[in-house]
């Protein structure tokens, strides 16, 4: 990661409930002189860390960057939810790409779940199943009728289902919707506690992390042949391949990059164990999310904590209150704990792209980046991972799929994309107060 947002100290994770439930690694030390690798990783998340484990485990060098901790970023901080296919339901991608490609890439989606799952249970940490989507409209419901028919006869999969006002209420006893469906194949589980355990895999597989090493400039090869310096504030890599995993932390470290993928901030905040109060938010440990432009989304944990996400900025600052800002759509939703106590309350940098697709890139030669997920990159990034690590071995077929999905770049460049999307921000929270 590149850049550090108000809130965040310099090599301390953020007081964040994730923080205080999962054991750290010991701190990996930082990069100081030179040193040479097939590959240098700059960014320590999802991305680059499935980076370093599966470029490791095929037997390739590399050197793994990471400005703060390893998971600082919204790799551990996020909801935990891994989610089906694409950011885009299958019918959007289908007007995009034809069916016949959209198909690809939500079997490429249903092998991202699949991946995750297994580290998780590699690195010892438990996925719950079921993720629910909540709507806010009648009208929503019939349009998930369709869509689960459609996905059942045309992509295979089935474990998901339609509620009924009725039956949505039973699972989530809030009067904000009008039923919803329930996807059994999604999961959720800490984050956190994932990268963590993404890192002690890669390192046992021979990557090398070096945390608290700030990448300010980087080097990019003229061509394949020329090597690739990537510089820190102590030392720098000599590197064949540079794999950019800083998403939104990744600044002006690739202007080709910071064209298209914007950072963004959400917030969210953790009460205590609910007890017998956990049944007014879910009959069942299950996550959610709802269908406002500003998404809400929701779990139970394993210690029976409401962890709840809400509100956004584009600001590089954090609101000075946190927990006021996100209390309002949880007292929404949930009006009998409008009151709840909070033991947590923290926010935390994503990126979002144009079409909310992700954002594949070679930026230079021998260089790779992936970024822009979206919101939907527990599942989504870990394979981007190991995507570029394949590329790197040769195998390029998924990295190149990924990079050929039109991505557009922000209007007004890097000076007006903040404002104008700020804007365009606030049209959608009109939107969703007016229930449009």
């Amino acid at each position: 990661m590149n850049l550090l947002f108000s809130n965040d100290r310099p090599g301390e994770y953020p007081p964040t409930v994730y923080a205080e439930q999962v054991p750290p690694l010991p701190p990996f030390a930082p990069l100081r002189g030179e040193t040479r690798a097939t590959v240098a990783i700059v960014g320590g998340g999802y991305t680059g860390l499935s980076a370093a484990l599966h470029l490791a485990e095929r037997g390739i060098d590399c050197v793994l960057l990471e400005a703060h901790r390893v998971g600082f970023g919204a790799s551990g901080r996020n909801g935990g939810q891994i989610g089906s296919g694409q950011r885009l339901d299958v019918e959007e991608m289908e007007a995009l790409v034809g069916r016949d490609r959209a198909r690809i890439f939500w079997d490429m989606a249903e092998d991202a779940k699949r991946l995750t799952r297994d580290l998780a249970a590699r690195a010892g940490v438990p996925v719950r199943d079921g993720v629910a989507h909540a709507f806010r409209k009648p009208a929503e419901l019939d349009v998930a009728r369709r869509h689960i028919d459609h996905l059942a006869q045309h992509y295979d999969y089935d474990p998901i289902e339609a509620l009924s006002p009725e039956a949505f209420r039973a699972l989530i006893p809030s009067p904000a919707y009008q039923g919803g469906e329930l996807d059994h194949g999604a999961g959720h589980l800490n984050p956190l506690a994932l990268a963590v355990g993404m890192a002690r895999l890669a390192q046992q597989a021979g990557a090398v992390i070096h945390e608290n090493s700030h990448v300010h400039h980087i080097a990019f090869a003229r061509d394949a042949t020329a090597k690739t310096i990537v510089q820190t504030g102590s030392g720098r890599v000599i590197c064949d391949h540079v794999v950019l995993a800083g998403n939104g932390y990744l600044g002006g470290l690739s202007p080709q990059v910071a064209a298209r993928v914007m950072p963004i901030n959400n917030f969210v905040v953790a009460t205590p164990p609910l007890g017998a109060q956990a049944r007014q938010v879910a009959s069942r440990q299950i996550a959610v999310h709802d269908t406002k432009f500003v998404v809400n989304y929701w779990r139970l944990d394993d210690e029976g904590r409401l962890i709840f996400g809400g509100g956004e900025n584009v600001s590089y600052r954090f609101p000075r209150d946190i927990a006021a800002k996100v209390r309002k759509p949880l007292a929404q939703i949930y009006p009998t704990l409008a009151d709840v106590p909070f033991t947590h309350a923290w926010g935390g940098t994503l990126a979002i792209t144009m079409n909310r697709l992700p954002c594949f890139l070679r930026p230079a030669p021998n260089a790779l980046s992936a970024s822009g997920f979206s919101g939907h990159g527990v599942a989504l990034a870990t394979l981007a991972g190991r995507q570029m690590a394949e590329a790197v071995a040769g195998q390029a077929a998924g990295f190149d799929a990924m990079a050929a999905l039109p991505t557009s770049r922000f209007p007004g460049g890097e000076m007006l994309r903040f404002p104008l999307l700020v804007a365009g921000m606030s049209w959608f929270a009109l939107r969703d107060r007016l229930g449009i």
